[in-house]
C-alpha cells in the first residue's frame, strides 16, 4: 500500500517509500515540484488500482482509479496510460527532488 507521486517533468511515477529509500527525500518529508502527489487515497495497492498518467503540454499529470472500473476505461479512452507496475520506481530525476519543510 502506498502513496503515489509522479515527476511533472519526465513522467516518471514512485512511491513515497521508494523516493525515501534512494535518499531523494528525507525520512518523514514530503516531496517538492517537480514531484506531485497523484490524488487518491494513501493507501492504495497496485492489485485493484492502476496508476494512471497523461501528459498535458509539457507537464505530466497523475491519477489512480480502480483497475477494470468504467473510470479507468473512460480515461484509457481520453488517452491515459497505464503506468506498468515494473517502471513504478525513483529513477530517472528522483535526486532532483528537495525536501518540503
Amino acid at each position: 500500500m502506498a502513496s503515489f507521486f509522479i515527476d511533472t517533468d519526465t513522467g516518471q511515477v514512485a512511491t513515497l517509500r521508494q523516493l525515501n529509500e534512494t535518499g531523494a527525500i528525507p525520512e518523514g518529508t514530503r516531496p517538492r515540484l517537480p514531484w506531485l502527489r497523484i490524488q487518491g487515497t494513501s493507501d492504495a495497492t497496485t492489485l485493484w488500482y492502476a496508476v494512471m498518467r497523461r501528459q498535458v503540454r509539457d507537464k505530466h499529470i497523475g491519477a489512480l482509479c480502480i483497475r477494470h472500473s468504467d473510470h479507468h476505461a473512460s480515461l484509457l479512452q481520453k488517452g491515459w496510460q497505464e503506468v506498468p507496475v515494473e517502471e513504478i520506481r525513483a529513477a530517472g530525476g528522483a535526486t532532483r527532488c528537495t525536501p518540503a519543510r
